[in-house]
């Protein structure tokens, strides 16, 4: 019989982007046309979520000076629209770390993308029609990142938005249900290591989907509702 010994080696990676789902930002700028961002450093708990971002970016700036935004989940099908926003910012001037990094300066992301404005309910900001979920927003709070660095304190930021209006094409809902999303037919866009994926078929069921959904509600949804 053989016997393979698993082993680790130590690595300095620059980035730990293991996978997780691209997210367009909408938000709106000060002369009130609406600004559109990429970006992945994002997790979901209840009806809250906590967005990465660096500090000295347009979108931080517009969801903190207006307290809304929309958070658009494109499927893996809409890459290329994604990628046409790949090293576009809405601030201006150009900051000088994304002057390095190959930026330029895009004040019509929309229309770049080649993606499709809707009116939101709840917010300013506009949802994108093609991305198959759109998660209305408003910021809840700001959390300093690295504060105990100061060559990184104030460049990157946590900032913590409740999501106040849910909508999703009708090709990912869950087959006689009303609230509830088919994994099977929901197909993100996945960023690893700079480079766009999507999901494969799933690997095993798992004994968490044995606890039903609406165990999980919280009070954000009745907000919600009132909104």
């Amino acid at each position: 019989m053989t016997t393979t010994t698993m082993t680790h080696t130590a690595i300095e990676p620059g980035i730990l982007y293991f996978g997780t789902p691209v997210v367009l930002i909408s938000t709106v700028n000060e002369d009130g046309s609406a600004n559109l961002s990429p970006m992945s450093s994002v997790f979901w708990l209840g009806w809250r979520a906590v967005l990465g971002l660096g500090a000295g970016s347009k979108t931080p700036q517009n969801m903190i000076r207006t307290g809304e935004c929309v958070l658009n989940l494109p499927s893996d099908a809409l890459a290329s629209a994604v990628d046409r926003l790949a090293l576009t910012t809405g601030s201006n001037p150009l900051p000088e770390l994304k002057r390095e990094r190959g930026y330029r300066y895009e004040p019509d992301k929309f229309g770049t993308s080649g993606l499709t404005p809707a009116a939101s309910e709840t917010v300013s900001p506009p949802r994108v029609a093609e991305c198959p979920v759109a998660m209305e927003a408003v910021v809840e709070a700001v959390h300093p990142l690295a504060a105990d660095d100061p060559r990184q304190e104030g460049h990157v930021t946590c900032i913590e938005v409740r999501v106040q209006r849910v909508h999703v094409h009708d090709d990912i809902r869950m087959a006689n249900t009303t609230d509830r999303i088919d994994p099977d037919a929901w197909r993100p866009l996945i960023m690893s290591f700079q480079q766009f994926y999507g999901l494969g078929p799933r690997v095993h069921s798992s004994q968490l989907a044995q606890v039903p959904e609406d165990l999980y509600r919280t009070p954000d949804i009745e907000r919600a509702a009132a909104s």
